[in-house]
């Protein structure tokens, strides 16, 4: 990584300059909040946080570190799981967050325009009720619904291709996009979409931006497509006496050609949490819950369930229940996505793995995934996406034991080893930031990987936007394991 070539405090007294006081930290104590991101193993204290409230503030913002040689990291509400948010090398966090202004809505067309920092789901919100008040049958929304939706970011679901709970049937955020602002590693703006052009030419440059983590630049814009928001659903849970009987039900529901809107799992550990934590009247004494939703044409979704419910009784079902009431639907989902809060009721820290397998692995790859938990003594939790075979194994540790926090990092390279192993990879949304980095040459060869890195060079030849993530570097390596491991916890070489 290129060395600042001017003392810290100039930097930060022309950010000041720039954006005004307000929208830089650089106090010690109020910086550790910027830390880490929803990983909590890796920490890096940045040099300074901005707040640019507009993309033309990103672009100044960039070309005053650019002109010091200073490295910087995108960041939205730092909900991110892989470390992919945390600054290194003095670097300055460029916090996109408070750039929330929704551009337009443009029903007719079914694309909205936003500024990064806009949330999920107030999009979804907005383009719902624009919906309402212009007529239309049939309301509009921005389909991809990772669990964090609430709290994380458009350009944030962009920058890892988030994934969510309908990523089965309707894809996964890169399929939304249809265009990107971004400014790059020396402030300049690339735009991947012309005005009034629906589709855009030559090379597919927002789906290169999307998944790159922040490697390639910083998003300031997002064209998103908007789509019909579902009507009509037929839902339902179904409780086991084992995941295996849970996961083959998985399998064979997409063997049988049936694409539900969603199915989502949760083991017996998970389900107790949930339950005493929310008391939605789950069964204590279940193993394994299975959540499924179809949706579609109202006329076709009866004979639909039915095949689905006669597979989920092949695989001893023990109970299942049907939900018809919106209110219960919505509590449903709620239980899904609130799990994640729940687990602080069984240990001080948790870290969420994120990896993909191919469905028909499933039964036997949550078994493994267990057994080695097991085995190294760590208590192994798991609620994930069934549908696509995006597992998420949840690691539970006390994160001031370094000990238990080595052995979590050990333990879950064996798993992501097992799941490459059985012809799975190390992330399905959660992208690879920090965490995964050293498994990307058990993934890919060293042509591809050399590939990653021109295409990084293309867009940042002096390697300042977020360097040491995603993409293998001798520039920015940092370490997480101790040496008897691989190397040491938090270093940066």
């Amino acid at each position: 990584m290129a060395a600042i070539r001017t003392h810290p405090h100039t930097v930060v007294d022309e950010l000041r300059s720039l954006l005004g006081a307000g929208q830089v930290l650089a106090d010690p104590d109020e910086l550790l909040v910027y830390e880490c991101d929803g990983f909590p193993i890796a920490k890096g204290l940045p040099l300074a946080v901005v707040f640019p409230r507009s993309p033309e503030q990103v672009a100044g913002c960039v070309q005053l570190l650019a002109r010091h040689g200073v490295p910087l990291v995108p960041r939205g509400t730092g909900t991110g799981l892989a470390g992919g948010a945390v600054a290194y090398g003095e670097g300055v966090i460029v916090c996109t967050s408070r750039m929330t202004r929704i551009e337009s809505i443009d029903l007719p067309n079914r694309v909205a325009v936003v500024e990064a920092g806009v949330r999920n789901t107030a999009l979804s919100d907005a383009t719902v009720a624009r919906s309402a008040a212009e007529g239309l049958p049939a309301p509009l929304y921005f389909s991809p619904d990772p669990s964090s939706q609430k709290a994380s970011t458009i350009a944030g679901n962009a920058a890892t291709c988030a994934g969510g709970i309908t990523t089965l049937k309707h894809g996964v955020t890169t399929q939304h996009i249809l265009g990107l602002e971004m400014v790059l590693a020396d402030g300049s703006v690339l735009r991947t979409r012309t005005e009034g052009l629906l589709d855009g030419l030559g090379a597919d440059l927002p789906a290169l931006v999307c998944g790159s983590e922040g490697t390639l630049g910083i998003i300031t814009r997002v064209w998103c497509r908007l789509t019909p928001k579902p009507q009509h659903f037929r839902t339902f849970y179904a409780t086991y006496g084992s995941t295996f009987d849970a996961c083959a039900t998985v399998s064979d529901i997409i063997a049988a050609g049936i694409i539900p809107a969603a199915m989502e799992m949760m083991d017996g550990a998970m389900v107790k949490v949930v339950e005493d934590a929310f008391h939605y009247g789950f069964p204590a004494d279940a193993q394994a819950l299975l959540l499924v939703e179809l949706d579609g044409v109202a006329e076709t979704l009866d004979e639909e369930l039915q095949r689905v419910l006669a597979i989920a009784q092949a695989h001893q079902a023990r109970g299942i229940q049907q939900c018809a009431d919106a209110r219960r639907r919505a509590e449903l989902w709620s239980a899904r996505k609130r799990a994640f809060g729940a687990i602080g009721r069984l240990s001080r820290s948790y870290c969420t793995q994120d990896a993909c397998i191919p469905r028909s692995k499933l039964p036997e790859a949550v078994a493994q995934i267990v057994e080695i938990g097991r085995q190294r003594g760590l208590q192994i939790t798991n609620v994930f996406h069934a549908g696509d075979g995006n597992v998420h194994p949840i690691f539970l540790f006390d994160e001031d034991d370094p000990a238990q926090v080595q052995e979590v990092l050990r333990t879950a390279e064996e798993v992501l080893a097992y799941c490459i192993s059985i012809g799975g990879t190390i992330t399905g949304e959660h992208g690879v930031g920090v965490e995964k980095i050293h498994l990307m040459p058990k993934l890919f060869n060293e042509a591809t990987i050399r590939t990653f890195q021109a295409i990084k060079a293309t867009f940042d030849p002096r390697h300042l936007a977020n360097e040491g993530k995603l993409i293998p570097s001798e520039r920015l390596c940092i370490e997480l394991l101790k040496p008897t491991a691989l190397n040491t916890p938090g270093g940066a070489t």
